[in-house]
């Protein structure tokens, strides 16, 4: 059974970093993309960032660019997000996903929850 298990998110504060991590199991990930997304209080889920298999692709939502780093270690089955100067309006579920065919994502985690103070 594939599983995917997101941690690291918490409470910090306006300005503060945090570091997501998302383990796969039950199946080789490593020739497939991963995407992280986020679901904010009463709105849509939206992309946060993507990174090809080899890790030489990586993509960011406009609002995260040069604050946000997407990174995957294949041979650990784990991608991470680096947040840094996370701002109020990052607070959301953040999901890890597999991309199994161009820009379809299957494969969810259950979510980790990042809440910034203003």
């Amino acid at each position: 059974q594939v599983q995917l298990v997101e941690s690291g998110g918490g409470l910090v504060q306006a300005g503060g970093s945090l570091r997501l991590s998302c383990v796969a199991s039950g199946r080789t990930f490593s020739a497939y993309a991963m995407g992280w997304f986020r679901q904010a209080p009463g709105k849509e889920r939206e992309f946060v960032a993507r990174i090809s298999w080899s890790t030489r692709s990586t993509n960011y939502d406009d609002s995260v660019k040069g604050r946000f780093t997407i990174s995957r270690d294949n041979a650990k089955n784990t991608v991470y997000l680096q947040m840094n100067s996370l701002k109020p309006e990052d607070t959301a579920v953040y999901y890890c996903a597999v991309e199994t065919e161009p820009n379809e994502y299957n494969f969810w985690g259950r979510g980790t929850q990042v809440t910034v103070s203003s």
